[in-house]
């Protein structure tokens, strides 16, 4: 097995690339399930940047915030509901979106993602991490967690669109997850 390992490429998780957080954003992090996750994009942003993580579960913020300092990451953070962030209009550079929009009956997951675009500044980007289809034999074994009226009705990219974004489309499906993005139009 460790000659495997060797072969392994040692870059950074497949989710915090496809992010794409650079040094100076400013990010907010919506679901702290993946506090570590939560961590990563937040050291990211740097001094210079803002990291911001909101969850509706208390205990799940509490994880991120302590995660964070140990990680090296300065984060902000909220318990609040999907539909009414603490935050300003216009505040944020990108958001992530990670586990949250199937775990939502339809009209919360769309007034979720209106949320998080009246918060993104006009040409913010938006990134959904929900769980996909395992490929290969684990997939044959494993049922996922999820909704399926949720991938029924088009997933993220019909939630984006219905909520206002533009250029909604599919990134990627790899690992058992599928990412996708947006951007706010520009006016």
């Amino acid at each position: 097995m460790k000659l495997f390992r060797i072969f392994k490429s040692e870059g950074e998780p497949l989710a915090v690339a496809m992010a794409g957080v650079k040094l100076g954003d400013r990010l907010l992090m919506l679901g702290c399930g993946d506090p570590r996750l939560v961590a990563q994009l937040a050291v990211k942003t740097g001094l210079t940047g803002r990291a911001f993580a909101a969850d509706a579960r208390a205990d799940l913020t509490r994880a991120a915030e302590e995660l964070a300092p140990r990680e090296g990451a300065l984060i902000e953070t909220a318990t609040a509901p999907w539909t009414a962030l603490p935050l300003e209009a216009s505040t944020f550079d990108v958001a992530v979106i990670r586990h949250v929009l199937p775990s939502l009956a339809g009209p919360e997951r769309i007034a979720c993602a209106a949320e998080v675009r009246r918060v993104l500044r006009p040409g913010g980007r938006c990134l959904t991490i929900d769980p996909g289809q395992v490929s290969g034999l684990g997939g044959l074994i494993t049922r996922l967690p999820g909704n399926p009226q949720y991938n029924a009705e088009g997933g993220a990219v019909a939630v984006l669109e219905a909520a206002g974004f533009r250029g909604a489309r599919l990134l990627a499906e790899r690992e058992g997850t599928v990412f996708c993005e947006a951007a706010r139009p520009n006016v």
